[in-house]
């Protein structure tokens, strides 16, 4: 997925706030995959790999949504979703600690990247 893609929904949810949620879910179901939000107030950083000890890529602006291709285990985090290893790879060598990542579950949600 390309970067100007997650900034279009991100601009559509700055821009008209519950309806940009509506334009999220659309291309979701459209694309098959879903965009799951960052946790409120949160600019969430972005990282080459899964742990803290990567270099952070870019940072996520707050109201972010991320799609979450698949997951895999890494460095311990606690955030507002709690204490985690799993980390989200939301693009092609860039990954986000869970425990930032409302997903409803403190388990994995996607397949374990490969």
């Amino acid at each position: 997925m390309s970067t100007d893609r997650v900034e279009e929904v991100e601009r559509a949810d700055e821009a008209q706030g519950t309806a940009g949620e509506a334009v999220a879910t659309l291309a979701a179901t459209a694309t098959g995959v879903r965009y799951y939000p960052v946790a409120p107030g949160v600019r969430l950083n972005v990282r080459r790999g899964p742990g803290t000890q990567y270099s952070i890529v870019r940072v996520l602006p707050e109201g972010a949504m991320v799609p979450i291709y698949c997951q895999t285990p890494g460095t311990n985090v606690s955030g507002p979703y709690g204490t985690s290893n799993i980390w989200d790879n939301i693009d092609d060598g860039e990954y986000v600690a869970d425990a930032y990542v409302q997903t409803g579950s403190d388990g994995y949600v996607r397949p374990r990247c490969g």
